[in-house]
């Protein structure tokens, strides 16, 4: 197993990897709506906060050579399960068919109080 470190996603908060590969599948940890510039929770609306969600998983899976195309498994985590629909619309623009598997977990909260977070399994 190896670390993924990426200078186009957020830096890890925490005692986590941005991501992980172990054989032929690589684990990219939850990413909220942050922007890696500034490392601040952008202020947007929810469908700008998934799609940067997206864009810091899709950053992770670059620097070992992969794309939302090889994503098997996504997992989103929502404070407000009425907003799946505005997830949807989101994931169906930025990832092709097929779909990956997906779970949607709805929490009271997240960290930095942001309504969304992403995580992915992708497998070469």
């Amino acid at each position: 197993m190896y670390t993924i470190r990426s200078e186009g996603a957020p830096k890890p908060t925490g005692s986590y990897s941005q991501g992980t590969s172990a054989a032929r599948y690589v684990f990219v940890s939850s990413q909220l709506p942050i922007d890696p510039a500034t490392g601040a929770l952008i202020e947007a609306s929810l469908g700008a906060q998934v799609a940067r969600c997206v864009e810091n998983v899709e950053a992770v899976l670059k620097d070992v050579d992969l794309s939302l195309e090889d994503v098997c498994l996504l997992h989103v985590w929502l404070t407000d399960l009425r907003d799946l629909e505005i997830v949807d619309e989101v994931l169906a623009e930025r990832i092709a068919r097929p779909y990956p598997a997906r779970s949607v977990i709805g929490v009271s909260e997240l960290p930095l109080g942001a309504p969304v977070q992403i995580e992915a399994i992708a497998c070469r």
